[in-house]
């Protein structure tokens, strides 16, 4: 009896210490390449033989797009992730013309086949602003695809985000799951996703290389803050933002501009976006500079720039009034001295 139950014991620590030995196999990311030069568009975009939609292949089933500059100076990055039962689209570009910029014919030509058929797709956004959904048109016609809307309401109904922007939502692609957390500042339904198989964090435009426009300065810090708690004890590989507006010194590159040469390295580090909450700490509301991380509110420039067109035109007005004033008391002196002539 007592043999009996030492074997059992035995067997018993030894599938334990199995299951133990299995544990950091299970937690390890599947890899993926991020050796990769983006087109730079062109000085002489009629010239430019480029393609309008570059595919970067992260892996079997991860994949990065990014728009030309030559086609849209925002030249935004798309990210395509394919589970077992489903694909996940994150944001859909700044051009609507399938003809110009052929989104929803490459994406669904990445899809693998589930019998006749491609697997469905969900269509995500980090944020609402245009150039980050004008393709959606491209896929609202077509079979087994579902858009999610980008205003506030929708997000949170979608996503059953109750307390927003606190909590976490989960999308099943079959055998990969992805966390949806709320990040508003720099739009206020901005959400992040990370992909627990890569260990891929999608940033969106509240966090990349290059100008940190914030909407809402509170909200944004408070983004940050939750972000770095979440990201703290998770593996990260790379942190992928929605646009490079940076080149390889750290500079800006100039806005509007369809050549992007010398860009900065499209990912940035977990230990970059542990960092954020400092970085957005400093911001004065109106536009400071941290490192390479140009911060400025947006809203806030154009109300300046308003007040300050306001201001001029309002000296204008006095000194036109002066003007006209002056010109009619030196007619009206000229009149009184030809009468007494």
């Amino acid at each position: 009896m007592k043999r009996a139950n030492t074997r059992k014991l035995l067997c018993s620590f030894m599938a334990l210490a199995g299951l133990l030995a299995a544990l950091p196999a299970w937690s390890q990311l599947v890899p993926g390449s991020m050796d990769v030069r983006w087109n730079e568009g062109s000085p002489d975009c009629k010239t430019s033989q480029q393609p309008a939609i570059q595919v970067h292949r992260y892996n079997a089933r991860t994949f990065i797009l990014r728009e030309n500059p030559c086609f849209t100076a925002e030249a935004p990055f798309l990210y395509l992730l394919i589970g077992s039962a489903k694909a996940l689209l994150i944001d859909t570009g700044d051009v609507a013309d399938p003809k110009q910029m052929p989104v929803a014919q490459t994406v669904m030509g990445l899809l693998p086949a589930a019998s006749e058929a491609k697997i469905p797709l969900l269509v995500v956004h980090t944020h609402g602003h245009l150039d980050h959904r004008l393709g959606d048109t491209q896929f609202q016609h077509l079979a087994n695809v579902e858009i999610v809307s980008t205003d506030l309401d929708h997000v949170k109904k979608y996503f059953g985000f109750s307390d927003w922007p606190n909590g976490l939502a989960q999308i099943d692609l079959g055998d990969r799951t992805i966390d949806v957390m709320p990040t508003p500042g720099h739009y206020p339904s901005h959400v992040s996703y990370y992909d627990r198989e890569t260990g891929l964090f999608f940033s969106g435009d509240f966090f990349l290389p290059g100008r940190l426009i914030i909407d809402d300065a509170a909200a944004d810090l408070a983004s940050a803050q939750r972000v770095a708690d979440f990201v703290r004890n998770r593996p990260v590989s790379y942190v992928l933002g929605g646009h490079i507006e940076l080149d390889t010194d750290g500079q800006q590159l100039p806005m509007g501009s369809s050549y992007h040469p010398r860009e900065h390295a499209l990912q940035l580090t977990k230990q970059d976006l542990m960092a954020l909450p400092a970085i957005l700490s400093s911001f004065n509301g109106f536009y400071n500079q941290s490192g390479m991380f140009v911060m400025y509110s947006q809203t806030r420039i154009l109300l300046a720039i308003g007040f300050v067109l306001l201001i001029i035109l309002a000296a204008l007005g006095i000194v036109l009034r002066w003007y006209l004033r002056r010109r009619k008391a030196r007619r009206q002196v000229a009149r009184a001295s030809n009468s007494s002539i």
